[in-house]
């Protein structure tokens, strides 16, 4: 991880604009979107026209370093407006900060973001301009901002604002990635093409509905580039990310089978979790409709549930109750959903979480079947409780799939399918470790890809616990495994594990390697590897690695292999 100090880049990048990277090169928090562990940027934007606007002030890790950054360059205390994009309590010190050297400041957001300000804030009593779509807000010079509001259940608050001037889109959480360099813009953007794609698998897919809206509605503004909340603006891919998006949704869409996922959130963190476990399920190739049931109707929710093949519901716990929005979908989902569509209970607490326990009782005594067992977290989850949400997510996934599936009578491979299957690939067990989370699968489609330097791929299934792990930057090991004692790893390897249960239980390994990825003693060799890039194919990811060091443990012994009878499933 970098060690580098965060600091703020400070650039002009149109017409009385200039955009303030605050740049952190670690890792910020634990929530899954953060999880490539690539660092970040908190992107903020002024206008300086006849009216100063800030657009996007960063949150409290930022605040001391943006705030010097700021007074260096403009007169603080000349700041007319402050445009939210969205609202959360960790922008709440850098507000305060900048209220006190201006409190003229007008705050400008959605009708959402109105309500989380003032309760943020704990001032009722806050100058704040409402934005519904309709109204402008005029700096002069020609910038005659437009506010185009594109709420999601994450963010109900999410607005966008664009200046028909320069020509750009203060996109907010669309369009961004979590990666820190000193890159202003995205010239080269293929090379980030991962991070965005991971970013929307994250934040957007569970979303994919009220983000196809939302780009409908900018769908006809002329843009020169989109000024993100996070990552490198984009100016030079702005067309591919932008049917790439519209692609990303239109998988969601086509999804045979569906998840409701209903959820409400004190602090943020069952809103996480939420998050992490819709990972699990998209990335299985299950669809999600994200529903945050404070801000939908009773009759929205009824419906998601009638068309869903299951539903899960997370809940904090206040007072030793759900709260009654919580109450409310429960409700709802016990009289709407037949008792064969699979189940799902989570939520995080402070002290007791009892509303976990009611929900789950509540379904228990109704007769239906659960996908994972209850999730019950206590405060602020790590990275070791997010592995276990999408992993959780992915079996009930995998679970729907199973229990939905339509059974056909078993016929003989085709000759293609044996064909293939014919394909002779080492048997290895690639394992890997970030942190506290630690990962590893069966792999038989391997090979050698490059000479100098030494490379290879390796294909990963979309839904593999492992795949987090298998990202660019990211080492692993894989560990070839020898004719005759392979058996036993083969099937501890190839059995089924619940969410965040140790897959090196009972098994010989050491961690020997500069990363910690476990080296199993029994296998014939081991290669320390490093992710390069990984190419999307069909349901699998091909990820291409160089080998960063290796050893064979036992010469004498053959390699052993694998040739599966038919080539369209293992």
């Amino acid at each position: 991880m970098s060690t580098k100090p965060r600091d703020v880049q400070t650039l002009p990048i149109g017409t009385d604009t200039t955009v303030l990277r605050s740049r952190s090169w670690s890792r910020l928090r634990f929530e899954i979107e953060y999880a490539l562990a690539k660092g970040t940027t908190a992107n903020s934007y002024v206008i300086q026209a006849d009216k100063i606007a800030i657009i996007d002030p960063p949150g409290e890790t930022f605040t001391q370093i943006y705030l010097a950054a700021l007074q260096q360059r403009f007169d603080v205390k000349a700041i007319d407006y402050v445009i939210l994009g969205h609202v959360n309590p960790n922008r709440a010190a850098t507000i305060k900060a900048l209220l006190e050297l201006a409190p003229q400041i007008t705050f400008v957001c959605s009708n959402p973001g109105a309500k989380n300000l003032r309760n943020t804030l704990e001032n009722q009593d806050l100058p704040i301009m409402v934005m519904r779509g309709e109204e402008t807000l005029n700096l002069g010079k020609g910038h005659d901002l437009q506010f185009i509001p594109t709420p999601n259940p994450r963010y109900a608050d999410l607005l966008c604002t664009y200046d028909p001037q320069t020509e750009i889109l203060y996109s907010d959480k669309l369009f961004g990635a979590h990666i820190c360099g000193d890159q202003v813009f995205d010239e080269g953007w293929e090379s980030i093409n991962e991070d965005r794609r991971y970013y929307f698998d994250c934040l957007m897919a569970p979303h994919a509905r009220q983000v196809d809206t939302a780009l409908d509605k900018l769908a006809d503004l002329p843009m020169r580039m989109y000024a993100t909340g996070h990552g490198p603006i984009v100016r030079y891919g702005l067309i591919e990310l932008t049917k790439a998006y519209r692609q990303w949704i239109q998988q969601q869409a086509s999804a045979d089978l569906t998840v409701t996922l209903i959820y409400a959130s004190a602090y943020g963190n069952t809103a996480t979790l939420a998050q992490a476990i819709a990972r699990g399920i998209t990335k299985a190739g299950v669809a999600v409709e994200s529903i945050n049931c404070e801000f939908t109707e009773p009759e929205e929710i009824r419906a998601a549930v009638e068309k869903a093949d299951g539903f899960i519901i997370g809940s904090p716990t206040l007072g030793g109750h759900a709260p009654t929005p919580v109450q409310t979908a429960l409700g709802i989902v016990l009289s709407t959903a037949t008792t064969n569509k699979l189940a799902g209970v989570f939520g995080s607490f402070g002290w007791s979480g009892e509303a976990v326990d009611l929900i789950e009782n509540k379904l228990k005594d109704a007769g239906y079947r659960f996908g994972f067992d209850a999730i019950r977290v206590k405060f602020k989850p790590n990275d070791a409780t997010l592995q276990l949400c999408e992993e959780a997510g992915t079996d009930f996934a995998q679970g729907l799939k199973k229990s939905k599936k339509v059974r056909v009578p078993s016929q003989p491979a085709t000759n293609v399918e044996q064909a293939v299957g014919r394909i002779v690939g080492s048997l290895c067990v690639v394992t890997a470790k970030q942190g506290d989370i630690s990962s590893a699968m069966l792999a038989s489609w391997v090979s050698q890809a490059s000479f100098n330097p030494p490379g290879l791929t390796v294909a990963v299934a979309k839904d593999r616990a492992l795949e987090l792990l298998m990202h660019s930057g990211n080492k692993f090991v894989l560990n070839i495994l020898q004719e005759g004692n392979h058996i036993g790893l083969m099937k501890h390897f190839l059995k089924p594990f619940s969410p965040g249960q140790d897959r090196f239980a009972d098994i010989a390994a050491a961690e020997d390697t500069e990363s910690g990825s476990p080296i199993l003693t029994d296998a014939l060799a081991y290669l320390e590897c490093s992710v390069q890039s990984r190419m999307e194919s069909g349901d699998h990811w091909l990820v291409y690695a160089t080998v960063d060091n290796g050893k064979v443990l036992n010469k004498d012994a053959v390699t052993a292999v694998h040739q599966r009878k038919t080539g369209s499933h293992y």
